[in-house]
């Protein structure tokens, strides 16, 4: 495999950032070097070279948390490698689900933005459903079931709609937020990883989503 475009430093590495491929979210870095990226396309599996051991390591050999790899990308001086992977448990050592989970700064808007809220939040929905009915509201629409869910999805897409004709832009972003709110308690009531959503919603602005979209119409006699 030939790789005339990436700048290797003079140890022969190059550093690699492993993101997750359906949520964008940034795991950790990493180095590789040209034998870890020939194992890597090779595998799909993401090697990387370890500075401090001298050798090369598979993402997850010893603790079983692998990463697969679904694209390669590198950036405009050709001098760091971007991974979009899949990974299996956490990403890092520590166990945590990414590296960066240690914060230095943030400004006003230092909480959470961007696709990844949706992940950080499913994980806490996800926690408070072990939780006690009496401490959390989650947990309490979980005790009660699949119909009280329901009802509150039924209930607050009826609110998103009525702010749609109604109201100002500000109740449709809150009544829109409550609804994806219930929809992700449904998803873990149903044991759904939410990456299986992003995956479908990627794959629907793919060739294959447009063309069963049209398949359908056809099929309808449109």
């Amino acid at each position: 495999m030939k790789l005339p475009e990436i700048r290797f430093d003079e140890r022969g590495l190059v550093p690699a950032i492993a993101q997750e491929a359906t949520t964008g979210e940034v795991l950790m870095l990493a180095y590789m070097n040209m034998e870890a990226i020939e194992k890597t396309v090779e595998s799909g599996k993401a090697h990387y070279f370890s500075r401090s051991r001298n050798r090369l390591w598979l993402k997850g050999e010893t603790s079983g948390n692998f990463q697969e790899v679904e694209s390669i990308h590198y950036d405009c001086d050709s001098d760091a490698i971007l991974l979009k992977v899949r990974q299996t448990g956490p990403a890092c050592h520590t166990g945590q689900r990414t590296c960066f989970f240690r914060r230095l700064y943030a400004g006003e808007k230092g909480h959470t933005q961007g696709p990844s809220v949706l992940t950080e939040l499913y994980r806490v929905i996800l926690e408070r459903k072990r939780s006690s009915p009496e401490k959390s509201y989650v947990a309490s629409l979980y005790e009660k079931g699949l119909s009280k869910i329901a009802e509150k999805i039924y209930e607050e897409s009826g609110e998103l709609i009525s702010a749609a004709k109604n109201e100002g832009k500000r109740e449709v972003i809150h009544e829109l937020s409550d609804l994806w709110f219930h929809t992700m308690v449904l998803l873990g009531y149903r044991d759904i990883d939410i990456g299986e959503i992003f995956t479908e919603l990627g794959r629907r602005f793919g060739t294959s989503g447009i063309e069963e979209k049209k398949s359908r119409k056809n099929k309808g006699g449109e």
